[in-house]
C-alpha cells in the first residue's frame, strides 16, 4: 500500500491538493472528551492542540468557534481540537520522562504541538474532478485502538505509522511499531483518518463506524467510497514530531536491548497509537479552503503568526506530579507493557 511521506506531498504541493499547517501546544492534560466525556481525570495523558474551548465534556451542541477566544492553529478560523496520547521514555532504572514535541519542517518557532493536513483531492488521481466535503458542526471521530498490541490488531487501520527521522526532512521508511534503534532526529508519528462518511451521523458509539476507508486503494489514489459511506470527505491526518534525541544513549535503554519508548497508556509496542478529532472550523471556512487552490498560504483563510499561536493556551485541569519530571509511574498509574 502506498503511504504518503512529506517528501512526496511536497512534490505535489503546486497542484494545491492539500492544506498543511502547524498547531502549537494548547495543553497536556488527562482529559478525553471524546472517549471519556466528563471524566476527570481520563485514564491517560493527552497532548491537545486547537481552540481553547477544549474541556472535559465538549458538548456537541455547543458552538466551538463561539466558545473559544483563541486557537493554537495557524489558520485563526480553525477552533477544532486535535489530540493524541503522549510519548514517554522508560529508562533502564525504570523511571519515566515525557518526550517533548518539536516543530515540523518549515514551522520554526512553533511550540510543540503537531502538523495538521486536510487533503483536498487524490494526489495520484489526476482525472479526479469531484470536490471533497468539509466536516460539519458537531462532527467528531477517532482512529486507532488503545488496546492494540500487534500488527494484526491494527489491520483495519490502514495508515498509522512511525518514521525514524534521520534529519528534519527525512520521512521514509514508515513502519507500524516503534523504531528499534535510536533515531538521529526523533520519531514522527502519522495518523491518517478514514475519508468516507455515511452522510448522516456526526458521531457514532465507537466514534469510528460513521466513517470508512475507500472500498479499494486509498484516498490519495482516488479509491471509491463504499455504498454504506458514500460521501467523500477531505482526508485529515496528523504528524507529530517527538524529540527523542536526548534519549539516544543506548546505555540508558533496557539491558535486553529492547526499545525504551512507551505511550502514556502503557503501550510499549507502538501499535496502540491513536488520535481524536472534534470539528470546530468557523462558518464555511474549511469548505472554502477545500474548494480553492490552497497549500500553506490559503487566500480564503485568515492566518495568525507564530507568536499568536504560541500564546494561546489553557491551564491543566488535572493536578498531579509535574509531568515534565522523571516519575516512577506514568500519569494515572499506568504501567509499561499494559
Amino acid at each position: 500500500m502506498k503511504w504518503l511521506s512529506l517528501t512526496t506531498l511536497a512534490l505535489f504541493a503546486p497542484s494545491h491538493a492539500l492544506i498543511r499547517f502547524p498547531c502549537a501546544q494548547l495543553v497536556v492534560d488527562r482529559l478525553d472528551p471524546l472517549v471519556n466525556p466528563g471524566l476527570i481525570p481520563s485514564p491517560h495523558l493527552h497532548q491537545i492542540v486547537g481552540g481553547n474551548s477544549f474541556n472535559a465534556t465538549m458538548d456537541p451542541s455547543k458552538d466551538m468557534p463561539g466558545e473559544s477566544t483563541c486557537t493554537t492553529c495557524q489558520f485563526s478560523e480553525d477552533f477544532s481540537n486535535y489530540w493524541t496520547a503522549v510519548l514517554y521514555f522508560k529508562a533502564r532504572n525504570g523511571t519515566y520522562k515525557r518526550v517533548p514535541q518539536m516543530a515540523n519542517s518549515g514551522f520554526d518557532g512553533v511550540k510543540g504541538g503537531m502538523t495538521v493536513y486536510y487533503m483536498q483531492d487524490g494526489l495520484y488521481n489526476f482525472q479526479q474532478t469531484s470536490k471533497v466535503t468539509a466536516f460539519k458542526p458537531g462532527f467528531r471521530m477517532y482512529i486507532g485502538d488503545v488496546n492494540a498490541r500487534s500488527k494484526e490488531d491494527i489491520a483495519r487501520f490502514r495508515q498509522l505509522t512511525y518514521t525514524c527521522l534521520q534529519d528534519i526532512n527525512t520521512r521514509d521508511p514508515q513502519i507500524l511499531d516503534f523504531p528499534k534503534e535510536p533515531c538521529p532526529y526523533g520519531i514522527m508519528t502519522a495518523l491518517r483518518f478514514p475519508t468516507c462518511w455515511d452522510g448522516k451521523n456526526l458521531d457514532s458509539a465507537d466514534h469510528m463506524s460513521h466513517m470508512a476507508y475507500p472500498e479499494s486503494g486509498t484516498f490519495e489514489t482516488g479509491g471509491p467510497c463504499p455504498a454504506s459511506h458514500p460521501v467523500r470527505m477531505g482526508q485529515l491526518f496528523y504528524e507529530v514530531n517527538w524529540d527523542t534525541r536526548q534519549f539516544n544513549n543506548k546505555e540508558d535503554w533496557p539491558e535486553d536491548g529492547s526499545q525504551p519508548f512507551v505511550w502514556s497508556f502503557g503501550d510499549s509496542t507502538g501499535y496502540g497509537n491513536h488520535g481524536d478529532y472534534v470539528f470546530g472550523w468557523k462558518g464555511d471556512a474549511l469548505q472554502r479552503a477545500l474548494d480553492q487552490p490552497c497549500y500553506i498560504n490559503c487566500p480564503t483563510l485568515k492566518t495568525q503568526n507564530v507568536q499568536a499561536m504560541n500564546s494561546c493556551s489553557k491551564d491543566r485541569v488535572v493536578t498531579e506530579d509535574n509531568i515534565d519530571d522523571w516519575v516512577e509511574t506514568l500519569p494515572g498509574g499506568m504501567v509499561a507493557g499494559m
